[in-house]
């Protein structure tokens, strides 16, 4: 089993590409899996941990409700954002600026073939993570993705998880809200949720910016140690 994990920082880039990049990656895995499997070559699969800030960018899982967009055309094109009915699961969500985007493809025949498993691990990363900044998170029975004072009137959440898998290989992840403009949020129903807001941390902590890639050292390092990974790349 391969344990290491490639970290790819793609910086500020256009969702669609990104997209097609990660599609790329996946089907390579799939294709050698496949070969692996017919031609018994034993060959290795590799496993990425891509990162990047996207352009504004709303995205609807397969499994949503395009209502819960409510924006149309003309008002996306003012609001210089862009829309993709995309193959992950969960509902819409927004993507932009200030904002950690984690993109995990990896074989989990190299981990632990267990779907329920690898969203609890990046759930718990996330929470590892915020811990560091003194801040209580968890998880909300019932929805994926990490939340702040759950049962209560002011719940928020803060981290949105979407994935895919086939053959049990990943792709699509999660969005840690940073120093996003949560503004970009009142055009949606995040994940389909009513009632429910969106948090940032640098609005948790009352600071105008925080440094992403100081957060994005501590996700890496909470990955490493919840998946037993070797991290190469950096």
């Amino acid at each position: 089993m391969n344990k290491k994990v490639e970290i790819q920082n793609l910086g500020l880039k256009d969702y669609k590409e990104t997209w097609d990049y990660q599609e790329k990656i996946f089907k390579n895995t799939l294709d050698l899996k496949i070969r692996n499997r017919r031609e018994n070559l034993g060959v290795e699969t590799r496993n990425y941990l891509l990162f990047v800030e996207h352009p504004h960018v709303y995205t609807l899982g397969k499994s949503g409700d395009a209502g819960n967009l409510l924006l149309s055309e003309e008002q996306l094109k003012a609001k210089n954002a862009s829309y993709y009915k995309i193959n992950r699961g969960g509902d819409i969500t927004y993507h932009g600026p200030g904002q950690i985007v984690g993109y995990p493809i990896l074989d989990l025949d190299n981990f632990f073939t267990d779907i329920h498993k690898y969203l609890r691990l990046l759930e718990e990363m996330v929470i590892l993570t915020l811990a560091e900044y003194q801040i209580k998170a968890q998880r909300s029975p019932g929805e994926t993705g990490v939340w702040l004072d759950v049962g209560t009137p002011f719940a928020r959440k803060i981290c949105a998880m979407g994935v895919r898998a086939s053959r049990w290989v990943t792709m699509h992840g999660f969005a840690l809200n940073v120093h996003a403009d949560l503004g970009y949020f009142d055009h949606i129903i995040p994940c389909g949720i009513k009632g429910k807001a969106v948090t940032s941390l640098n609005v948790e902590l009352g600071k105008k910016e925080i440094s992403l890639e100081e957060v994005q050292q501590k996700l890496i390092r909470h990955f490493a140690e919840l998946f037993e990974a070797e991290i190469i790349g950096l």
